[in-house]
């Protein structure tokens, strides 16, 4: 009986992984023509409450900037292993940043946001400029930014 529940454990343990399934959702954000130096974005998730969850993306390599990512920042509490690999390079005038990552879809229409805070050197900080309801009906359809950022839309 004891060998049956350990096979049943470890059966159930193997198959679980395949319950929780995720989908590729492609994030696309367009910065507006703001004259200056590239843009750093952290797109990030938080919860109903408006709380933290996980790093999506981080657009700057250089570290020592991510603290103007202010409701980033405080949320990730700038652990190293919030933002490994998910950072890429600052984000120019005028350009655009299409990046794909990977989505429980327990996550999709459970009050999830999608948000982004972005920072410009010698210009102004943006937290939470743009917030978006993770929702398959929002899926496709443009938000405009507060600061930098012109337009962001994600795909599922």
């Amino acid at each position: 009986m004891k060998k049956l529940t350990t096979y049943m454990c470890v059966a159930g343990a193997l198959t679980l992984p395949v319950l929780a399934q995720a989908r590729p959702v492609t994030l696309n954000t367009q910065l507006q023509n703001y004259g200056g130096n590239g843009a750093y974005l952290a797109i990030y998730l938080t919860d109903a409450a408006g709380q933290y969850k996980k790093t999506l993306w981080v657009a700057g390599k250089k570290s020592k900037y991510y603290k103007h990512l202010s409701a980033w920042s405080r949320g990730s509490g700038l652990k190293a292993s919030e933002f490994d690999g998910v950072t890429g390079a600052s984000v120019g005038s005028g350009k655009s940043l299409k990046v794909t990552v990977d989505l429980a879809d327990v996550l999709i229409d459970a009050g999830y946001e999608i948000r982004i805070d972005s920072a410009v050197e010698d210009g102004r900080d943006n937290p939470a400029e743009v917030r978006v309801p993770l929702t398959k009906s929002g899926a496709g359809k443009p938000v405009k930014g507060k600061g930098y950022v012109s337009t962001f839309k994600y795909d599922l």
